[in-house]
């Protein structure tokens, strides 16, 4: 592969997960602003836990059918939308300087009706409808030629540090998103599934032709 594959952790809640994410390498983490998640934090905690970042690494905010005004509120560059959020919705964040990430369930009519919002910076290709399920599709249909061109793409959706290499070697995605892959409980991540997921990605892809 030309370029590396890049990391994303989502639903970041402390600074064990927070400082296994720098050390595994990630080029994201992820902090659920949605009250209907186990992963929930507030803006003032994540923006307190995103400064011990380094600047290698952006913080992104995920919201679901949040108003325009809280989102903006936001201190992060990059929003992640996994509501109902209408494409006016991703113009109004991106004309305030937001870099957005799209969350869709997969599906051919999904893919063609994103792919045409130039307000959108990626999409993030999900099994469920909100996200942060586990909840898996088949990697193999984003290879149907039907489809159009949906790169670049975060894909997520049932990865593990188990499967993420398969998947990294069908799909050559921009870059992988996971966030109960790498839990030892609902809500909860373990440091070593965040490393063993930031090696297994690393190694599919120095190993890709």
């Amino acid at each position: 592969m030309s370029e590396p594959v890049r990391i994303k952790i989502c639903g970041i809640r402390g600074r064990e997960a927070l400082d296994a994410s720098v050390a595994g390498g990630a080029d994201f983490v992820g902090f659920v602003h949605w009250s209907g998640s186990p992963r929930h934090v507030t803006i003032s905690d994540a923006e307190a836990l995103a400064g011990h970042l380094p600047e290698t690494i952006d913080p992104v905010g995920l919201f679901v059918d949040a108003k325009l005004e809280d989102m903006l509120s936001c201190p992060f560059r990059w929003i992640q939308l996994h509501g109902h959020e209408d494409e006016s919705m991703c113009r109004s964040l991106a004309d305030a300087g937001k870099k957005i990430i799209r969350g869709i369930h997969f599906s051919q009519d999904n893919i063609r009706r994103w792919q045409g919002c130039d307000a959108v910076e990626r999409l993030l290709v999900d099994g469920s409808k909100v996200g942060g399920t586990g909840e898996g599709f088949d990697h193999d249909q984003l290879s149907d030629p039907l489809l159009p061109d949906a790169s670049p793409i975060l894909l997520a959706g049932g990865l593990t540090p188990e499967n993420v290499a398969t998947a990294v070697r069908r799909v050559h995605p921009w870059g992988v998103d996971v966030s109960s892959g790498v839990e030892r409980s609902r809500g909860l991540k373990d440091p070593d599934r965040i490393l063993h997921f930031c090696r297994a990605v690393k190694s599919a892809t120095t190993h890709s032709e």
